[in-house]
């Protein structure tokens, strides 16, 4: 009993405490609930007090920027006033002298059509004047063509012919006038220059030849250049480019390919290897590279040696090397390095007896073949890869020219291309130069015969000279003495454009009048 008072009088102090202290919380509650109100209220009447300071700076600030606008405004109009004033008055003087062009126009449109009906009246007195004359020109027509006996068209005709005719006589013997005057001063001076050209160069007849074909010392020697199972002549073939041809031919084997330096360092290797003896793929590679060491350094002395003989400076060092590359080309037989050197001597002598730089001349000279060293790896004419080669290494464009039109490739431009044309040719003419096969020799010659022959009056055809001359017989009952000049300029041009041929073709046609009387007795 005593126990459960207890626990009630604890639990009332409990309660007792619990309330005292839910007072005390609640007390302080309200108390700082207060202080927040107040402090918002302090808070709001602050903000109210700067807003309204803000408001009027900003009003104050607005007007005076109002003002500031105003002022500028007002600034601004003033100006644009008088600027329309001045444009006013400009423009009205502009409208005065509108004014004025336009009453000046006016009095010249008036003009105008004074002068165009005048024109239109004179016109009309033209027209019938003319319809007059023609009236009195087809009757002139008709009376003429009653008088001749024949029509308009037939007169036309008539008197068109008769024209041609005389046309052509006098034209026939005109050309025959100019060309023996040209010929009695043009062939003293150029057989003078020619003659003192080749006098001044005295070259070989006969230029060597690559070769081709390499002696052995004895048959036994095929074998060991051939190798067990062909692994020698396969490792040369492969190291060189160049195919060998090893057949019955005795002591003796055949360099074959298209490549005329590789067909060289095939040749010095292959002699290289039969001196020595010692025949296997291992020292073919080796003998090979150095006899390519060989044939570059003898490409380069043999470009050195023939811009050094011709006193020629300035040429990039790797033109040098494909000029020395001439030394193992052959064209006709004839070495086209002797032929380029021959060239340049002879367009050196040429155009000394000219008054021309001579040093250019033989420049010129020298490189005009320069495409023949790699026309086998290059699509195109021989003096179009030259005159590109020559322009890539840094050449003159005089230079570049003369080289692409030494064969009319492209037009000539200066008397310096065709300096180097007349060397060129009388290199590659002069006997002994060049060879060709007897079979290509005589079509040549036949095919010079045929086209002559392919005239009318034409008897017979003889070509002479090797096909340098051709001599053309003709009828003289056809052919007059002005005709015959017109013959043998139509014989030599269609002779340019049909065949191909060195040098020059001369065409010579002869006539002659023969009278037969027999006796009687």
């Amino acid at each position: 009993m005593e126990y459960t008072v207890v626990l009630s009088s604890i639990a009332v102090v409990l309660l007792g405490l619990g309330v005292v202290a839910f007072l005390v919380f609640r007390k302080k509650t309200i108390q700082e609930n207060l202080n927040i109100e107040e402090e918002q209220k302090h808070i709001i009447e602050e903000a109210k007090r700067k807003a309204e300071t803000l408001l009027k700076e900003a009003r104050l600030e607005a007007k005076s920027r109002l003002l500031e606008m105003k002022s500028n405004f007002d600034s601004e109009t003033e100006e644009t006033r008088a600027e329309l004033k001045k444009e006013e008055r400009r423009l009205s003087k502009k409208i005065e002298k509108i004014d004025k062009q336009e009453e000046l126009l006016s009095k010249r449109e008036l003009s105008f059509q004074n002068n165009e009906i005048a024109l239109e009246e004179k016109l009309a007195s033209v027209t019938k004047t003319e319809s007059q004359y023609k009236a009195v020109l087809e009757q002139t027509k008709k009376e003429l063509e009653k008088v001749s006996g024949l029509t308009l068209e037939e007169a036309k005709d008539l008197l068109l012919k008769a024209m041609e005719e005389e046309a052509r006589h006098e034209g026939a013997k005109l050309i025959k006038k100019i060309t023996s005057e040209a010929r009695e001063n043009a062939d003293k001076e150029a057989k003078k220059i020619i003659s003192t050209a080749i006098q001044r160069y005295a070259g070989d007849y006969v230029a060597e030849r690559t070769v081709s074909v390499v002696h052995l010392p004895g048959d036994e020697m095929k074998g060991r250049i051939i190798g067990r199972e062909g692994r020698n002549i396969r490792a040369l073939e492969a190291a060189t480019g160049i195919d060998l041809i090893i057949d019955d031919t005795p002591e003796a084997v055949i360099l074959s390919g298209f490549n005329p330096v590789r067909r060289e360092v095939a040749r010095i290797a292959l002699e290289k290897l039969i001196a020595d003896g010692r025949i296997h793929p291992a020292r073919i590679e080796d003998v090979v590279a150095r006899a390519t060491e060989e044939v570059d350094l003898v490409i380069k002395e043999a470009g050195e040696q023939a811009a050094f003989d011709l006193g020629v400076h300035g040429i990039d060092p790797e033109l040098i090397k494909v000029i020395g590359k001439l030394k193992f080309r052959t064209s006709y037989a004839q070495n086209v390095l002797q032929h380029s050197i021959e060239v340049a001597f002879l367009s050196g002598a040429i155009a000394a007896e000219l008054g021309l730089d001579i040093k250019l001349s033989k420049r010129m000279g020298l490189l005009h073949d320069i495409g023949k060293a790699v026309d086998h790896e290059v699509d195109g004419a021989h003096a179009i890869i030259g005159a590109n080669l020559a322009k890539k290494y840094g050449e003159s464009e005089r230079v570049v020219n003369a080289i692409g039109a030494h064969h009319e490739d492209q037009m000539p431009e200066s008397v310096y291309d065709y300096i180097v044309q007349a060397a060129d040719a009388l290199s590659g003419a002069r006997p002994g130069a060049r060879k060709e096969s007897l079979e290509n020799y005589v079509k040549r010659l036949e095919d010079l015969e045929n086209i002559a022959n392919s005239f009318d009056g034409v008897i017979n055809t003889y070509a002479i000279q090797a096909g340098r001359e051709i001599r053309v017989i003709t009828e003289s009952e056809k052919i007059s003495d002005e005709s015959a000049v017109l013959l043998s300029r139509d014989i030599a041009r269609q002779i340019e454009e049909n065949l191909t041929f060195p040098g020059q073709v001369k065409v010579v046609v002869i006539r002659e009048t023969r009278a037969v009387e027999y006796t009687k007795k």
